[in-house]
């Protein structure tokens, strides 16, 4: 009986943690932005909803296609209380000079560890990528949404929609 128990506690301390989900605290982050600033999500509770789109890789097709959209139609997005970031696995200055590339007037978030990447359930471990997911929060921290299904030409506007589908507050 004893060999059975230490053998299924070994068995959940090895198993991996369980996914993010709707409902659930986002993941706390502190990261450094192409902007230069440092973001957390602790600096955003209980003020603004806040939207992370994770991209695998800067200067890649996908990617560079879903950066133009946002940067191109985010007044869309501004039209809503909330703070949106792209996020990556790639260094600060390899973000720097993609969101210079693409005229990106928003920061791109370095998670060069993949540690938040982890946290949020999008990190492709082998790679040290994060897969193209896209994470809604509300004011109260909470995940409100987890999409997976992401077109890269219609980002911007399909962030605007799904914001307004989740209620969040426009701007005044």
């Amino acid at each position: 009986m004893r060999h059975a128990l230490t053998l299924l506690l070994a068995t959940l301390v090895s198993l991996p943690a369980l996914a993010l989900e709707v409902g659930q605290p986002a993941p706390d982050f502190t990261l450094e932005a192409s902007d230069g600033k440092t973001y957390s999500l602790d600096d955003f509770r209980g003020k603004r909803a806040v939207v992370i789109a994770w991209y695998p890789k800067a200067f890649t097709r996908g990617c560079t296609i879903e950066c133009k959209s946002l940067a191109e139609n985010g007044h869309l997005i501004r039209e809503y209380d909330v703070a949106y970031f792209m996020a990556s696995t790639d260094e600060v200055e390899t973000n720097k000079k993609f969101a210079a590339a693409e005229k990106a007037d928003f920061p791109l978030l370095s998670d060069p560890e993949g540690e938040v990447a982890k946290a949020y359930d999008v990190l492709v471990p082998a790679l040290n990528i994060a897969k193209r997911v896209t994470v809604y929060i509300g004011k109260d921290g909470k995940v409100l949404k987890i999409d997976r299904d992401i077109k890269p030409a219609t980002s911007a506007e399909d962030m605007a929609q799904t914001l307004g589908e989740l209620g969040v507050a426009r701007k005044g």
